[in-house]
């Protein structure tokens, strides 16, 4: 039996193949929990390119292998749409246990004199509005039910960042929305916990995912490294464990802190960094 069986999950931003969406979904679903793969399918405006987004087909094409998995596409920066999401999972699954809000935006970097009034919305908007509207509508759904069937309680996860803890060059929206995950998490775990709602961040560093690629690259060139290869190398010389972070090392965190053996562990923020960020 999996650690997870009979439970629902919802993963935000888990539409795009190699992201850490799709491996927080994979883990989950692979101990036994029914899982919606949620991301905005389409993009909708300068600040959601279609080549930074989990399409409508390749969220399908994720469910499809993830036996008792569902889709339903989330703009994270409506709050109706995340209700929507809630109430989704519900509907299709019969409840709702966990939710990781994963969505973010972290190709938007710049200097920090270039950075407009639109680049930051559009990150603050993602990476922690949207995590706040999923934090209320999850803790709603499982609120009630607790209210309904007692003891049922729930996991939310949100996946922050290095960032999160350590201030990075051309990353200040970033960074901010990062660090504003730390005190929204502390604060509102306080409020859940009589609930039996556990909430906690997951801080991983760099991960080489679709995303982490372009940031190789974009990185690379502000750090004058010779290639991307030497980049990543320098970065590895620096992490105790001698290399950056997998999609797996996240993932398995995010199923710890979703499981019975963390049930006493919220307003956390669980460094995944392999001792590169110590604080």
């Amino acid at each position: 039996m999996g650690r997870f069986d009979g439970r629902v999950a919802v993963v935000t931003g888990s539409g795009r193949r190699k992201g850490l969406g799709e491996a927080i979904a994979r883990k989950l679903a692979g101990e036994g929990a029914h899982v919606v793969i949620s991301d905005i399918g389409t993009s909708k405006d300068a600040a959601t390119p279609g080549a930074m987004i989990g399409a409508t087909e390749e969220m399908a094409a994720i469910a499809v292998e993830l036996p008792g998995s569902s889709t339903c596409v989330c703009d994270v920066r409506d709050p109706a749409q995340v209700r929507a999401l809630a109430a989704h999972a519900v509907q299709t699954h019969g409840g709702l246990d966990i939710w990781v809000n994963n969505a973010g935006i972290g190709y938007i970097m710049k200097p920090l004199m270039e950075v407009t009034p639109e680049d930051w919305r559009a990150v603050i908007d993602v990476n922690l509005s949207g995590c706040f509207y999923g934090i209320q509508a999850a803790a709603e759904v499982m609120i009630a039910q607790n209210a309904k069937n007692g003891g049922r309680g729930g996991r939310i996860v949100n996946i922050a960042s290095q960032a999160a803890k350590s201030g990075f060059p051309h990353a200040q929206a970033y960074t901010a929305s990062k660090h504003g995950l730390v005190g929204l998490t502390r604060s509102a775990a306080i409020e859940l916990g009589p609930h039996g709602i556990t909430l906690n961040n997951v801080c991983p560093n760099h991960v080489t995912t679709g995303l982490g690629a372009w940031q190789n690259e974009y990185f690379a060139k502000v750090v004058g490294a010779a290639s991307v290869d030497d980049y990543l190398k320098a970065m590895a010389d620096r992490i105790p464990m001698r290399r950056p972070g997998l999609p797996q090392d996240t993932a398995d965190a995010v199923a710890f802190l979703c499981s019975d053996d963390a049930k006493y562990i919220t307003a956390e923020s669980l460094n995944v960094s392999g001792g590169e960020e110590p604080h």
